[in-house]
């Protein structure tokens, strides 16, 4: 992986204050990982490595301000403001500089004598033009919040995730049952296996919160005769899902609709309802809510199937990594604990039938990801950069305002960031930093069982 330009000579004629670089040393010297630091092309700093030793990756300081804010502002995230500003970049491999800023928002910053020498020297440096403003926006999870959230994301475009989903645009976790197994292969296995836990009957009604793009509900209504509603709060997938089901011929078993969960009929509406990754937006407050909601449309005798995303520690948006995806990538999310997700569906009066880890299996779809949009970088720059120009139209007109002008390396900088969203949840899947689990669920309120007694005989 290179860097986005060429390096240039040295525009700042400034060395690096000794106390600085001392503090520096010791602080990169706590990574794992092999890195060099370029200071404006004036020194360089090597940990765990020389010149004669090159490490897989190095990043380049194009700026003293960097430093300093560094130091004085005490929070890695700053590297990525400065490296879509063009302050800093990185030449070689994503993924062990992923692995590096992870270990690096983790460095404990002593409050000693070294670190205030090293602070003062900090702050002989030049600023930086723009202080970025690194906090977050509060999560509320209110209806409009959640809305933006969605419209942040999704709405970059239908063809950029057509170019590393699979062709069925499934974008959440695949079943891999073999290892040889594609990624298609894998998410159909998974929409099937959905499908068979649900114990799906022709004639019956599926609702599916969150529908994406539509791929689960077409399965169903193709292959096991149901009748399918889908909700989602993104535009640009319900034109998606409408076209889908036009062009199938679908129109009379299929409907997809712009609708918060929150706004559900609250009477036993669906025979049987499925929720897949969307519970990772609804936030640990609303999901009584969101529970209660869900039983107030099933009708008596239905199963309900929730798939998502968990925390081994539940966020609380203070780490690197959560405030990395809620900046960049995907708004106001909020992982919990899967004994958090179970407690809360019990007090809203659900049965617990089933619990199924999946954590290894998103690993290996993350990283399917990750490849398929790698081997399109050009045409997701393209389209990047068309997402972004609607976006900066969009935004001017709300405040009318001349929009600016997109620089020309951002959308190759835009793209490092999605590579990085998609490798760095990898090796949280594979560090046992998130899981994945898909709960089957019934109202408690059904005293009688309509299952079979094993697993084996519910998957048949």
């Amino acid at each position: 992986m290179q860097r986005s330009q060429a390096s240039a000579a040295p525009q700042w004629a400034i060395a690096l204050p000794p106390a600085l670089r001392t503090w520096l040393e010791a602080a990169f010297s706590q990574l794992s990982v092999p890195l060099c630091l370029d200071f404006w092309g004036r020194e360089q700093l090597w940990i765990h490595c020389n010149a004669d030793d090159p490490p897989p990756v190095s990043l380049q300081i194009r700026h003293p301000g960097i430093v300093r804010s560094l130091l004085t502002r005490r929070d890695p995230l700053i590297l990525v403001e400065g490296y879509l500003n063009g302050d800093c970049d990185f030449v070689g491999d994503l993924e062990t500089l992923i692995v590096a800023m992870q270990q690096l928002g983790r460095v404990p910053i002593p409050l000693n004598l070294t670190t205030l020498q090293a602070a003062r020297a900090a702050l002989s440096l030049p600023s930086l033009k723009t202080q970025p403003s690194l906090s977050s926006e509060k999560t509320r999870h209110t209806p409009a919040q959640d809305r933006a959230a969605i419209h942040h994301h999704y709405d970059m475009g239908n063809d950029f995730y057509q170019l590393w989903l699979d062709p069925r645009m499934v974008y959440s976790c695949a079943h891999f049952e073999t290892e040889q197994m594609s990624l298609a292969e894998a998410q159909a296995a998974k929409l099937d296996l959905i499908c068979r836990k649900l114990r799906l009957s022709p004639g019956e009604t599926l609702l599916d919160i969150g529908c994406g793009w539509g791929a689960l509900l077409r399965w169903a209504v193709e292959r096991y005769g149901v009748h399918g509603v889908g909700i989602t709060l993104s535009q640009a997938q319900l034109d998606y899902n409408q076209a889908k089901i036009a062009e199938a011929g679908l129109g009379d078993r299929l409907q997809a609709q712009l609708m918060d969960y929150r706004d559900l009929p609250q009477t036993p509406t669906f025979d049987k309802i499925v929720s897949v990754g969307m519970v990772e937006h609804v936030g640990r407050r609303n999901l009584p809510v969101y529970f209660q909601r869900i039983g107030r449309s099933l009708k008596p005798g239905g199963l309900f199937l929730n798939h998502g995303i968990t925390a081994s520690t539940e966020w609380n948006g203070s780490s690197l990594g959560e405030r990395f995806i809620n900046r960049y990538i995907f708004p106001h999310g909020e992982l919990l604990q899967i004994s958090t997700l179970l407690a809360a569906a019990e007090a809203a009066g659900w049965e617990i039938v089933d619990v199924d880890a999946w954590r290894l299996h998103y690993a290996k779809t993350l990283r399917c990801w990750e490849a398929n949009l790698r081997n399109a970088a050009a045409q997701a720059k393209r389209l990047l950069g068309d997402a972004m120009r609607n976006r900066m139209l969009e935004n001017s007109e709300q405040s009318g305002r001349l929009p600016s002008t997109l620089p020309e390396t951002l959308p190759h900088r835009y793209l490092q960031l999605w590579r990085a969203y998609l490798l760095g949840s990898a090796l949280g899947f594979e560090q046992n930093q998130m899981g994945l689990y898909q709960t089957l669920l019934r109202p408690k309120s059904e005293t009688r069982w309509n299952l079979p007694l094993t697993r084996v005989g519910w998957l048949a």
